[in-house]
């Protein structure tokens, strides 16, 4: 494997990612309120925690350097390569971006952006309106932007799983479920009965095969 160009501390690199990847979700989220801006700080950290270790300093690699080192001899610890962990401990060989998780983690961070930008021009026209968001994304989940983001999250752990992002992930999730919860008593509050019916046939974050399809039958 040639390893003269280097692997790490490209940082001008760890700042052009961070930035694409949290102004692009900025596009489709664009946050009012300081719950909005909550959940998504806690993204953009995650964020620049994961670019931060794939283009500047391995701190996985290095804390399991010893460990990675004895369980495979032959690794060139500090590649590029070496980062994509899955295929390192599945013994899979080859380009890694090829492999089955990192396939699968481009599917999962392209749909998380796709509902996140579906879900924000939904929830902004209601919101325009003064009313509730019920249709598109509404309809199958009461939640789709914090399901946006756990899959783009989710996505980036099968395609560069880290320590700080393994950490992070659990925490984000209770995070988002707890932001979840107050907005749905806030719209409790202002829509009563209304929003009471919308939550008795959509659940919150896992869509309901039968409301898919009576989706797809008014289609």
């Amino acid at each position: 494997m040639n390893t003269d160009s280097p692997a790490y501390g490209l940082w001008p690199l760890v700042v052009m990612n961070i930035a694409v990847f949290v102004i692009f979700a900025f596009s489709f989220v664009r946050p009012r309120t300081a719950r909005d801006w909550r959940s998504f700080g806690a993204f953009a950290a995650f964020i620049a925690a994961l670019f931060t270790e794939m283009y500047g300093f391995p701190l996985t690699i290095y804390l399991l350097s010893g460990w990675l080192g004895s369980r495979f001899p032959g690794l060139d610890l500090f590649s590029h390569d070496a980062g994509h962990l899955w295929s390192t401990l599945f013994g899979w060989k080859g380009d890694p971006h090829f492999t089955p998780f990192h396939l699968l983690s481009y599917v999962m961070i392209g749909g998380g952006f796709i509902l996140l930008s579906a879900a924000w021009e939904v929830l902004y026209k209601a919101q325009r309106e003064h009313r509730l968001a019920t249709t598109g994304p509404y309809a199958a989940v009461r939640h789709p932007q914090y399901v946006g983001f756990v899959l783009i999250m989710l996505g980036f752990l099968f395609q560069w799983p880290t320590l700080l992002t393994l950490l992070m992930f659990p925490i984000l999730l209770v995070m988002y479920v707890r932001l979840a919860r107050r907005e749905e008593r806030d719209s409790l509050a202002e829509f009563g009965s209304e929003y009471a019916d919308y939550i008795a046939v959509t659940p919150a974050f896992f869509p309901r095969l039968s409301n898919l399809r009576q989706r797809a039958d008014e289609r």
